[in-house]
């Protein structure tokens, strides 16, 4: 068994199937196969199942697996390290953030960042997906109720669902109170394609669940903040889309003695423990972190 035989084994279980892991080695799918012939061979144990679309590893499979993960990282780290010896910090982090969160608040963020690391290559995605990490994907902050055990999950803060109108929305048509008054407006809101929007409403522990039938729906929060202050109905919003005008009095809340979610309660930023991390990915990391804390920013190294 050698060094590349182990990197084979990496790549073939991280991409969950021979055809992703020859992609990405650069290799046939049929050269692939081979190799991973040959290395069970010489461990004389099966390391993986095959089946048409999928590949799961053995537990030996997987212990080996880790083991080279393990050995891989280190071998990046190392090169990493040798690589900036007296250099500014440099690297690509590729990053995934809601679209609204991401337009809205992260977006300040990252030009902040930026400005502090200029060598940092920063590829950012603006998306809903709440799929896994893919490989472009260093950094992904989600809106969920709970992480799912296979990542690392860092809390950026609770999320806060709010009932809102324009000042002359209300004065014309009045704010729900209720649920179904609710339920019964024009609403503004976000949806997820093929997935039919309901509202979970909690007082103390009591749960409710109302499905909602918009009359404006978009991934894209400007937009819905646009239709709330044209007086187009009733936004049930993130409160970051529209704090400033809540504080200004040109936005009304409603439903106060709720706590409202309609795809999650917590923000989270989310990687996987097993992929190595570079000094930038871990340094933005980090940068995203404090600001989510509201800390002062340090400058750059």
């Amino acid at each position: 068994m050698d060094l590349q035989s182990l990197t084979l084994l990496v790549e073939i279980i991280d991409s969950g199937n021979l055809s992703q892991a020859a992609r990405k080695l650069k290799m046939t799918r049929a050269n692939v196969s081979y190799h991973l012939s040959q290395l069970e061979k010489s461990v004389g144990v099966q390391l993986v199942k095959r089946t048409t679309r999928r590949v799961e590893p053995t537990e030996v499979g997987l212990r080996l697996y880790e083991h080279g993960r393990n050995i891989h990282n280190e071998m990046l780290a190392a090169r990493e390290t040798i690589t900036s010896l007296g250099q500014e910090l440099r690297g690509r982090v590729g990053i995934s953030v809601p679209s609204g969160y991401g337009q809205i608040v992260v977006s300040d963020w990252l030009i902040e960042f930026k400005r502090l690391y200029p060598g940092i290559v920063l590829d950012v995605l603006f998306e809903n997906r709440a799929d896994n990490l893919r490989d472009e994907v260093d950094i992904a902050i989600r809106v969920m109720q709970e992480p799912p055990l296979s990542v690392v999950a860092r809390s950026l803060g609770d999320v806060r669902y709010v009932a809102c109108a324009s000042r002359d929305y209300a004065a014309q048509h009045g704010l729900p109170q209720t649920l179904m008054e609710l339920r019964a407006s024009p609403l503004i809101t976000a949806g997820v394609m093929g997935r039919q929007l309901r509202l979970a409403a909690y007082q103390g522990l009591e749960r409710q669940e109302v499905t909602l039938e918009p009359t404006i729906i978009s991934e894209h929060f400007p937009f819905l903040r646009q239709g709330i202050l044209a007086s187009l109905g009733v936004g049930l919003v993130p409160d970051y889309v529209v704090q400033d005008k809540v504080a200004t009095g040109e936005v009304l809340t409603t439903l106060h003695d709720y706590r409202l979610s309609i795809f999650g309660t917590h923000m989270y930023l989310l990687y996987l423990p097993n992929r190595h991390q570079t000094r930038a990915v871990r340094t933005c990391i980090d940068f995203l972190l404090a600001k989510a804390r509201g800390e002062a920013q340090p400058t750059a190294a």
